[in-house]
């Protein structure tokens, strides 16, 4: 996992992989303000965009996931959210197997999940081996985020 603030990203790019770079250089280029909410693509279906909008929900709400044939990077536009994340490894009994359609695991609980706040102007990277809980409410008010996740295929890496 990876946190950073987009801010930041032209003094730290050539530290990360080219997919990941591409992914972050379409977040710097892109009017994300003005993108359409749904899927677009930057390099076909090894680097795409998914844009949405929502309110946050309690923890309890939301349900931990991991991904096999993506790595996420994770870009919250406005408002703020808490990410739930952990090492996979420590991930309890599966609730839901969607590999298959959707590249998409859910499991029940992680053994240490380490909760993170990100707010406008800031990213994660999840790698498949990170089990991650998106979309949490900060505090006990629901927020209305902006989020693009940009979704790299471990192949491209």
């Amino acid at each position: 996992m990876i946190i950073g603030y987009l801010s930041n990203v032209k003094s730290e790019m050539q530290l990360y992989p080219k997919a990941i770079q591409k992914g972050l250089e379409f977040l710097l280029s892109a009017d994300v303000t003005g993108l359409a909410l749904g899927k677009h693509e930057i390099e076909g279906s090894q680097i795409y965009v998914s844009v949405a909008e929502y309110e946050t929900e309690p923890k309890e709400k939301r349900r931990l996931e991991a991904h096999v044939k993506y790595i996420d990077i994770q870009y919250i536009h406005t408002g703020e959210e808490m990410i739930g994340c952990g090492p996979l490894d420590e991930a309890s009994e599966v609730t839901e197997d969607r590999l298959a359609e959707k590249d998409v695991i859910f499991y029940k609980q992680v053994a240490r999940e380490t909760e993170v706040t990100l707010t406008a102007g800031m990213f994660a990277v999840y790698f498949p081996w990170d089990i991650h809980r998106p979309n949490c409410r900060v505090g006990a008010e629901a927020s209305k985020v902006r989020k693009m996740v940009i979704k790299v295929a471990v192949n491209a890496i």
